[in-house]
């Protein structure tokens, strides 16, 4: 099993990475030295000349997928078409993700950001697994800051968001690392400069955001730099089961405890007898 927050050696599938945070992530980990990088996304033109332009630097050791993480039968093959190029697969970044609660779109969006995230996370789960013949290995799913406040104009990402964070809290057991020896982050972006933000009102479920939500954005988005500086903070410091925060520049921040500590109540009104 590779060494926790490792990544010189690896062999990593990242989904939606051939563009903004995701070819960032690409790039920092070839930087630091991974072994090979699978880039799964939908955009194939930008994949491919992304790819190539990486092979001049980095000796072929990129490979781009055209994957539709809303379609399973796409997961399927592109999971299996990564192992037979790298033959085990140590980090997988469930990074692709579509803010966008219009009518015509939130379905799609919904599988992306949440069925095709689990899709990998499972298929990671089983391949990783010690206890049944595997390496070990890291899992990094992407929430949103959105998943904290009510989010009335992007109720169904918000919602799909909370849902990965829960998804990672769930995976944050002692045992299920000691047996799987599978550690499974989950990092929180508040409004960051990608593609995400532009044409926002389009992608609102209501036209009239709340006063409060509004209020809650920063006037200018986090940069890329720093949230892929507080993305590769978690990776490398980040212990099993934890979430993290990255939001205004700051440097990633570890919200574990605080977030135990607010469900804590709660679990204690559920179990009471």
């Amino acid at each position: 099993m590779a060494e926790i927050g490792k990544i010189e050696g690896t062999n990593v599938l990242i989904t939606g990475g051939a563009s903004g945070l995701g070819a960032a992530y690409v790039e920092a980990f070839l930087k630091f030295g991974a072994e090979n990088i699978a880039i799964l996304d939908v955009a194939e033109k930008v994949g491919k000349e992304f790819t190539e332009k990486l092979n001049k630097t980095y000796k072929n050791k990129v490979i781009f997928i055209k994957c539709d993480v809303s379609k399973e039968e796409e997961i399927e093959n592109s999971f299996k078409e990564v192992l037979t190029a790298f033959k085990r697969i140590d980090v997988i970044i469930n990074n692709a993700g579509i803010m966008d609660d219009s009518p015509k779109v939130w379905r799609i969006a919904s599988d992306v950001n949440w069925q095709g995230l689990v899709s990998f996370s499972l298929k990671g789960i089983s391949h990783m697994r010690k206890d049944k013949g595997g390496s070990g290995g890291t899992i990094v799913n992407i929430s949103s800051g959105a998943a904290f406040p009510k989010s009335d104009v992007i109720p169904i990402y918000a919602g799909s968001k909370a849902a990965v964070l829960h998804f990672g809290r769930s995976l944050s057991s002692p045992e299920f690392y000691d047996n799987t020896g599978v550690r499974v982050l989950t990092i929180c972006f508040w409004a960051t400069a990608t593609a995400l933000l532009d044409d926002l009102e389009a992608k609102f479920i209501d036209q009239k955001p709340s006063k409060l939500l509004m209020e809650s954005l920063p006037l200018t988005p986090q940069s890329i730099a720093s949230a892929v500086e507080a993305f590769m903070k978690m990776f490398r410091e980040g212990g099993p089961g934890s979430v993290w925060l990255s939001t205004n520049g700051k440097p990633g921040l570890d919200i574990t405890s605080e977030l135990d500590a607010a469900y804590e109540p709660l679990i204690k009104l559920t179990y009471d007898k």
